[in-house]
Parts: structure tokens; C-alpha cells; sequence
């Protein structure tokens, strides 16, 4: 089979990687891709919001099976432009993509669902807004309502944060046009994880959960990031909260955006929370997590491309994910200044010493090519530095040798991966 991939970040690179071992696999593009991407597909010049674009490649090149990585091109409908040239697509509609494109569209479904989640209420002013927060009180959570990069939630500790946070997200709008309304949330506490399944428009495939950093600091202090590391599988998401949340949350949204005349095919990743009364649902996103895609691509036993197939198909009835008894953690190294201003450039040295350590892989998420064979740094979050191993303990001494070998004076990462489980 010949596929497309469309993304250049850590995401994209992992499930290339992970793509290319597939004895099914003619040929694999990926557009943009990325230096590291490079090593196991063809990348093409193609922007990820280009729709007409990749769809033109798609065709003059014969794709069978376009898969979308990051959220930006599904939710301007690149799988609707796909499966109109009568190229199977595996991400949702246009229309489908709401779940991740408005924090309201998910509110909406969950409750008609009635599936759990947090108390929540909508604003389109910001006084209104910060009416609401001084009456509920904090701890309380606000969110920009459309797409920010993974960086439009505040969880704020107390009402002056809130009120801060309202203040950048709808006056200022440092999230452009996402923060235009806001959804201000209760605060759940407990366990957060992701949960990833594979759906066909009626059929969900449970895969695995994985558990990840949000925020830029050891000790998950400063800002939110678009994550800082992860692992898998997640300790405290036992086969119980599997099942319950297969059965609250995962099946009967799936059934409402069937209702709809949405149906959801793709790759559904619920953010949840465990809560003493059991898992709620924070958040879904209509695409595999970023650093969380790196976890599953390392423990997936299965070949991944006729899962992708069948989901993009309608036909999911009957296949199983197969997965490694293993564990996996990735660190991100980021450049300097991430999630605010940073310097595009720099160069990398070492990523062969990395990758040489046994069960360690190094993902490129924000990297290019440089005129002398160098590895530049064009990215906040640069590399996903990864290892797989019997344990927990022993993937992070892996993952951060690999990270210890890597040479980039430029770069940082978190240093306590993996401290929630360990």
C-alpha cells in the first residue's frame, strides 16, 4: 500500500516509524515531515493546512490511505477533500473534528451523552466571564474554546489567576482567534490520563492509555506546554477504568456523534481525570497525543496500517490491538525559552550516540536539515527522546542516557519523567 502521512512533528514521526515496518507498505510519504522523518519516508514540501495540496499528491501519486496527524488539517476538513477524490482517509470530518476544534461542541455531546464530566459553563464576555469565576470560586479551570496548540488551558489556583487568565485569553488574545469565548470548568481532582481508541463511525478498538507532563518545569511547575514527556502503560488506569470508560464515555460519544449524522472515524483521545467517583472526562482531541503517539507506537505489538484501514473503512468489527509487555517513556527536549520565545537554528549534535544506546529512540519533533548533513533545531519541542524496557525504571535510565548523550547547549528538558508512577 502506498501512504500518505501528512504532519512533521514527534507524532508523525513515530507513527512513520512505526508505519515502515508494516509488510504492507509499498511506498510512505510524508508531508512536511522532518529531518528525522527523512530516515524512514520520503518527504514531500507540502504544508499540513494546504488541503488542495495534499490532496493532489494523493491522487498524481496514487495514496491509498492518507493519514492525518496533527489536528489543523482535519479540522479544515482534509479528510472530507480526501474521501470526495475517493481516497480513504483515517482522521474525521470536518464537522467531526468539533470535538477538538470547540470546547463547547465536546461539552455538548458529552452531556447528551451522558457521559461524565466537569460542571462547566460558556462566555462570550469577558466581565461575564469573571462574574462567574468570582462567584464559584477557585480552584477553577479555564479554557480558550477553539484551538491553541495544546496551551489555551489555565487551571487556575486561585480567583486572581482566573481572572488573569481571562484577562490574556479574551482582551488580549494570545491565542488569537481560539480565545474569542471561553469555557470556564470545576476543578477535577485526581489522576490525569489519555486514552486513545480507534473508531469507524460505530465501532470503537480500545488501544492504551498513557499518562503526560503538561506543564514546562520539574515538579509540574510554570506554563503548559504541548507536553514535556510521557509513558505508557499508565499505572493507575487499571483494565476496570478501561472498561468503565469504554462504557461511559467512549461508546455512548460515539453513539451521540452518530446520532448527529457526525459519526467519528478516526483516532479518539480522551483526556480524563480519575476521579474518586470514577473517570470524568476532561477534554477529547480528534488525534493521536503529542508526546503520548510515541509511548503506543514503541508498545504496539500489532501492524498499524490495516488498524488505520479498517478504521478510515468502516470496518473495525473484529480486528484487536496486540501490545508488548514493555514499557515506554519519552522525554522531550525542548528549545530554550519554550513554551515562550525561542531561537530557531541552533544545531544538534550526538543523535547518532542516542539512538545507538540499545532501546533507546530518539523522534524528531521540530527539526530540519542542515546544508552540511547537521540537524538544525526549527522548533519549541525538538526531539522525543525514547526508550522501551521491562520496566518503568529501567526505560527512563535509558531514556535519559540517550538524552545525556545528546550534544545541544540550546536545549533542556524536564528531569522527572515518569515521577507520578515511580
Amino acid at each position: 500500500m502506498k501512504v500518505l502521512v501528512v504532519g512533521g512533528g514527534g507524532r508523525e514521526h513515530a507513527l512513520c516509524w512505526k508505519l515502515a515496518q508494516s509488510p504492507l507498505l509499498t511506498k510512505l510519504w510524508c508531508a512536511p515531515g522532518n529531518a528525522g522523518i527523512a530516515d524512514v519516508a520520503e518527504c514531500v514540501p507540502v504544508g499540513t493546512e494546504d488541503i488542495p495540496a495534499l490532496v493532489e499528491f494523493a491522487r498524481d501519486h496514487g495514496v491509498e490511505l492518507v493519514v492525518a496527524g496533527p489536528e489543523a488539517p482535519l479540522t479544515l476538513g482534509l479528510a472530507d477533500a480526501c474521501r470526495a477524490a475517493g481516497i480513504p482517509c483515517f482522521g474525521p470530518s470536518q464537522q467531526a473534528a468539533a470535538l477538538e476544534g470547540s470546547k463547547t461542541f465536546t461539552k455538548q455531546v458529552a452531556d447528551a451523552a451522558g457521559a461524565p464530566t466537569a460542571a462547566w459553563a460558556r462566555f462570550e464576555d469577558a466581565d461575564a466571564a469573571r462574574a462567574y469565576i468570582r462567584a464559584q470560586g477557585a480552584p477553577i479551570v479555564v479554557k480558550a474554546d477553539g484551538l491553541a496548540a495544546g496551551k489555551g488551558v489555565v487551571v487556575a489556583a486561585t480567583v486572581e489567576e482566573a481572572e488573569a487568565a481571562i484577562a490574556e485569553i479574551m482582551e488580549d488574545r494570545v491565542h488569537g482567534s481560539a480565545g474569542a469565548s471561553v469555557v470556564i470548568e470545576e476543578c477535577l481532582i485526581g489522576e490525569e490520563a489519555s486514552f486513545f481508541a480507534l473508531c469507524d463511525g460505530t465501532v470503537a478498538l480500545p488501544l492504551a492509555a498513557a499518562q503526560d507532563h503538561k506543564r514546562v518545569g520539574d515538579g509540574d511547575t510554570g506554563p503548559n506546554t504541548g507536553g514535556m514527556g510521557a509513558y505508557s502503560p499508565a499505572p493507575a488506569f487499571t483494565p476496570a477504568i478501561e472498561a468503565e470508560v469504554m462504557e461511559r464515555i467512549i461508546n455512548p460519544c460515539l453513539a451521540e456523534m452518530a446520532a448527529r449524522g457526525t459519526p467519528f472515524t478516526g483516532v479518539l483521545f480522551a483526556g480524563l481525570m480519575l476521579t474518586a467517583q470514577g473517570p470524568k472526562l476532561i477534554e477529547f482531541n480528534v488525534r493521536f497525543g503529542d508526546p503520548e503517539c510515541q509511548t503506543l507506537m514503541l508498545r504496539l505489538h500489532s501492524d498499524l496500517l490495516p488498524l488505520l484501514l479498517a478504521a478510515a473503512q468502516g470496518s473495525l468489527a473484529g480486528h484487536h490491538a496486540e501490545w508488548r509487555d514493555d514499557h515506554a517513556m519519552v522525554v522531550v527536549m525542548a528549545t530554550r525559552g519554550y513554551p515562550g520565545a525561542y531561537a530557531k537554528g541552533s544545531r544538534i549534535n550526538g543523535l547518532d550516540a542516542a539512538a545507538a544506546i540499545p532501546d533507546a529512540f530518539v523522534f524528531h519533533a521540530g527539526t530540519v536539515a542542515g546544508e552540511d548533513g547537521a540537524v538544525l533545531a526549527s522548533g519549541g519541542r525538538v526531539l522525543g527522546v525514547s526508550a522501551r524496557a521491562a520496566t518503568l525504571a529501567e526505560a527512563r535510565t535509558t531514556a535519559y542516557a540517550a538524552v545525556a548523550a545528546i550534544d545541544w547547549p540550546e536545549g533542556f528538558c524536564r528531569q522527572d519523567i515518569g515521577w507520578r508512577a515511580l
